[in-house]
């Protein structure tokens, strides 16, 4: 961690919900008039698009695939955490989405990288937004060196139903690829994902009311509000439960640690809870 050069870090697997957390903190970062080292988890993926798919082509799934650590330069993200903490630079690069249409005015191919390059100077903190923000292992530590470590992960049924929407309806992969794809990563979900949930300082799980018993089948993603959402704290002890109960409606406590409130009420939660943390964090004091 580092009192100088804080980093914020959103973890969880791809359907997640990490990217409009993302979002959320975008508009905090300007309100609060705070300039970001925006980096992406996608930007630390070891395989471009089509090596993957050749790599998938003969079985081999690219070291198995995005989710596993071998399919990433872990390393290089330790390294940039580190370097940001104690220096306030670092080195990423970016990985051009089929909707980033400024990289590709600038030639880059959707589904490539862009070379690696240095952070933009004089930032006050690093957001971090991918698969990897928390890992710990025995070759590596990512957790160590964030200051605050945020867990995006709905129940398990949820994530599957909004990755086979988007992957079907906005990438344009059959259901079979996308079922197939989530069943070959499942070994990595279980042994490189999870475990980081129990790292992070907050998790936000969303837990929808409708059926989704087979998420194979469901055709529609339960909306917000058809869900209530799930925030747990690692340490409880400076949340002011009593003040967040009052703010947002219908919210109420399920354990001592862990506040559950409507679905609709996310960007709300987030920001009464997550900000005066990064206030903190910029004032260099610690929140927990």
């Amino acid at each position: 961690m580092s009192k100088s050069h804080p980093i914020i870090a959103v973890t969880g697997s791809s359907g997640a919900g990490t990217s409009t957390t993302g979002q959320i903190f975008r508009r905090m970062f300007a309100s609060e008039e705070l300039v970001a080292a925006m980096v992406s988890g996608d930007s630390f993926h070891r395989y471009n698009r089509e090596q993957m798919a050749r790599l998938a082509a003969k079985g081999q799934f690219g070291e198995r695939n995005h989710f596993s650590l071998t399919a990433n330069h872990i390393d290089k993200l330790e390294a940039l955490f580190y370097d940001y903490g104690h220096s306030g630079n670092g080195r990423y690069r970016q990985y051009v989405h089929d909707e980033d249409r400024d990289l590709q005015a600038e030639g880059h191919k959707p589904g490539t990288f862009t070379a690696w390059g240095a952070l933009q100077p004089d930032t006050d903190l690093l957001f971090y937004e991918g698969l990897h923000g928390a890992v710990v292992s025995e070759a590596f530590n990512i957790a160590q060196y964030v200051d605050l470590l945020i867990g995006v992960v709905p129940i398990v049924n949820l994530e599957w139903i909004q990755k086979i929407h988007r992957d079907t309806h906005l990438r344009g992969y059959s259901q079979e690829a996308v079922v197939a794809t989530i069943i070959n990563r499942m070994d990595d979900y279980v042994h490189d994902i999870v475990p980081q949930f129990s790292h992070t300082h907050i998790n936000f799980q969303r837990i929808p009311l409708v059926d989704t018993s087979n998420p194979f089948v469901v055709r529609d993603v339960p909306t917000e509000d058809e869900s209530m959402l799930v925030i747990r704290f690692r340490d409880a002890s400076g949340v002011d439960f009593s003040y967040l109960l009052q703010a947002i409606q219908n919210s109420t406590l399920s354990r001592h640690d862990t506040l559950v409130i409507p679905g609709t009420k996310m960007a709300l939660a987030m920001d009464l809870i997550v900000r005066p943390m990064v206030q903190r964090l910029i004032a260099r004091k610690p929140f927990a």
